[in-house]
């Protein structure tokens, strides 16, 4: 067993991708008694993590973060790969299957340069090239101006310390996962302040890891199955659901809240106009087991979407 792997895992090569991937491997080992050489890491560089120039939806969209790895689980070069689920995109190919989602991390942003957004001075600039961050933040302070941030959370926390903005945000769950010290003492020396779901809504799955494998594996998919987390799949499958019957991509604004209670999920979503002028929001609350659920919120919300805001979202998406 320690010199032929059991198992071949595909991830993107940055940092967070492979502490991802580690955590997704200890816990298969844990789950099966296997040493840790019965799975053999195998990563890629993502064409998103080749060009860090341009804003991602301007590129390719979310299939930046994929494609390489869709083509060597085709080929079977890998048996399965290792996501983040709010980086994949909504509509998958029907020969691939989401085996298992990892216990879900901490959903929230973290604001960097500043206690909260009402402490950034007038016309602050603010780094980030999620079209969700930037509506959130125009709608709350549209005195501010938005710039271009990509690259991995060492890049843009160099680009801050720079100067090319005076706050930016990145996600509790990376820094959690990089063991980062923002993660363990968000506020210290005003660097970095948690923002609460509950007011600074998320994206689609953030904090939620996914295994992909192909759907006609024989052996795969049960082995994964070992490690599936179910309420944190029944929350971020959720989110995705929503998505899906919005016609979300990565040029639409929303942000989005699930959370779990007992047998049923509580919902919670807005959709913005990307300069922030106009937000429209909605919620639900629904038994786990209510699949269609998710796309009655999103007729709801479209509905009663302006212009600015539907002209983002072109409903319900077929595969």
């Amino acid at each position: 067993m320690a010199d032929t792997p059991l198992l071949k895992l595909g991830t993107r090569s940055s940092p967070l991708a492979m502490a991802q991937a580690h955590e997704t491997r200890a816990r298969l080992c844990v789950a099966h008694g296997w040493p840790e050489s019965a799975i053999a890491l195998i990563p890629v560089l993502a064409s998103g993590d080749k060009i860090q120039d341009r804003p991602l939806a301007d590129i390719g969209g979310k299939a930046l973060w994929t494609k390489e790895l869709d083509l060597w689980l085709a080929d079977g070069s890998i048996d399965a790969a290792v996501h983040s689920l709010k980086d994949v995109e909504t509509l998958r190919p029907a020969e691939l299957a989401i085996a298992a989602v990892l216990p879900r991390e901490d959903k929230r942003d973290v604001l960097i340069g500043a206690a909260s957004l009402a402490d950034l001075p007038s016309g602050a600039i603010i780094g980030t090239s999620a079209p969700r961050r930037a509506a959130q933040a125009l709608h709350a302070r549209p005195d501010c101006r938005i710039v271009s941030f990509r690259g991995n959370v060492a890049t843009r926390l160099a680009r801050l310390e720079q100067g090319e903005a005076h706050a930016t945000f990145l996600a509790a769950a990376g820094l959690r996962r990089l063991g980062h010290p923002l993660a363990e003492h968000p506020g210290d020396e005003g660097t970095g302040h948690a923002l609460a779901a509950a007011d600074w809504l998320p994206a689609p799955s953030q904090g939620a890891i996914a295994i992909e494998c192909r759907a006609d594996d024989a052996t795969t998919p049960a082995l994964l199955a070992a490690i599936d987390h179910a309420p944190s799949r029944a929350e971020a499958m959720a989110e995705r659901a929503l998505l899906a019957a919005l016609g979300g991509n990565c040029h639409s604004p929303i942000a989005v809240l699930c959370d779990l209670d007992g047998d049923h999920l509580q919902l919670r979503a807005a959709l913005f106009s990307p300069d922030g002028t106009d937000r429209v929001e909605a919620s639900a609350r629904f038994a786990v087991s209510d699949g269609l659920a998710p796309a009655r919120l999103a007729e709801e919300l479209l509905a009663r979407a302006t212009p600015a805001i539907a002209e983002n979202f072109s409903g319900p998406a077929v595969a």
